[in-house]
């Protein structure tokens, strides 16, 4: 990514702000979603999203100018593309999959789709990568970077 989409955030400096810049509108999501299911071509795509076609069209190209997609062509003869995720796309697995968890436990009746790993169906956790343990929010500590604030928000002059 070539810009800082987060100095162009009003408010307290993010990288939540940031990725929502690239990520936050639901056609954008939904894209994503489809592609990871498999789904590259852009029919495909918009008949599974229900997106406007235009809309779709622009969030993909976003989508391709922030990294998380790349067009492949598949076809000359009109030139057909598909769409791909890239290793920056790859890694919104986990965020892909937190939403469906929470949007199973909390916005629907029943789950429209489960995941497996090996025949079982997966029960992830928030793990530390450097000891193991999973995660719970009384175990973590918020450092801030951003000069001029604090937890509480910009410190006072």
């Amino acid at each position: 990514m070539t810009t800082d989409p987060a100095a162009k955030q009003p408010g307290r400096p993010c990288s939540i702000a940031a990725a929502l810049q690239v990520l936050g509108e639901k056609w954008a999501l939904l894209a994503v979603r489809e592609l990871f299911y498999g789904n590259h071509r852009f029919e495909r795509i918009v008949r599974n999203t229900g997106a406007p076609r235009d809309r779709l069209t622009a969030r993909l190209r976003a989508l391709e100018e922030a990294g998380v997609v790349e067009r492949r062509q598949y076809q000359e003869r009109p030139a057909r593309f598909e769409y791909h995720l890239t290793e920056a796309g790859q890694e919104l697995a986990p965020v892909a999959h937190a939403l469906r968890v929470w949007g199973d436990r909390w916005a629907v009746d029943e789950p429209p789709v489960t995941l497996h790993h090996h025949g079982h169906p997966v029960d992830a956790v928030w793990t530390c990568r450097s000891c193991g343990e999973e995660l719970a929010r009384d175990g973590l500590e918020l450092e801030i970077h951003s000069p001029g604030w604090r937890r509480e928000g910009p410190v006072e002059d």
